[in-house]
């Protein structure tokens, strides 16, 4: 019966502390958890050369920090996650404190997986909004195209999707231009 009852139960972040250690990604969205299982090599290679072109252009222009899962971002008790990667520009850097991120980063990565596409296309998409992630990007490196979300009020709205051959454009990092041939 006890076990029955904490499966109804919602996670918290202090149950999230006590998930297993063992290798596997763990987040809590409205109080359930899901677990990332490994990433396919093209995930982790789409990753390297996101993250490698953002950061440099980050650091170039002193805009802020570049992050790579996984590293927790708390937005409340109930929901933890670990984006692929994330932004938190310099007049926000007091959100990132020594064990993880307190709050929503200005912008919110996420590369697709078989595993993952109705929690990053669906349940992120809606966690990112409610709690402010100015521009959230879904790449997805199967049909080798981006799509590029602002937030407009409490919602996305879609700025572009952008095929492999065109160049992306973030409206928040102004002046970043990424050549998807160099992603895909």
């Amino acid at each position: 019966m006890g076990e029955l009852t904490r499966e109804l139960e919602r996670f918290t972040y202090e149950d999230y502390l006590h998930l297993p250690d063992d290798g596997k990604r763990y987040q809590i969205i409205e109080g359930e958890v899901y677990m990332c299982p490994s990433p396919i090599p093209n995930h982790q290679r789409i990753i390297g050369r996101l993250f490698e072109i953002i950061n440099r252009f980050v650091l170039k222009n002193s805009l802020g920090e570049v992050f790579l899962a996984p590293c927790d971002i708390i937005f409340s008790d109930e929901n933890i996650v670990q984006p692929d990667i994330f932004f938190i520009s310099k007049e926000r850097s007091q959100i990132v404190t020594q064990k993880n991120i307190q709050g929503a980063p200005d912008l919110a990565i996420e590369i697709l997986s078989p595993h993952s596409l109705k929690i990053d296309k669906l349940l992120k998409r809606n966690l990112y909004a409610k709690y402010g992630v100015q521009e959230y990007w879904i790449v997805d490196g199967e049909k080798r195209e981006v799509e590029v979300l602002v937030q407009r009020g409490k919602a996305y709205q879609i700025k572009g999707k952008y095929k492999k051959g065109d160049t992306l454009e973030s409206g928040l990092l102004k002046g970043l231009r990424i050549d998807l041939e160099v992603i895909f």
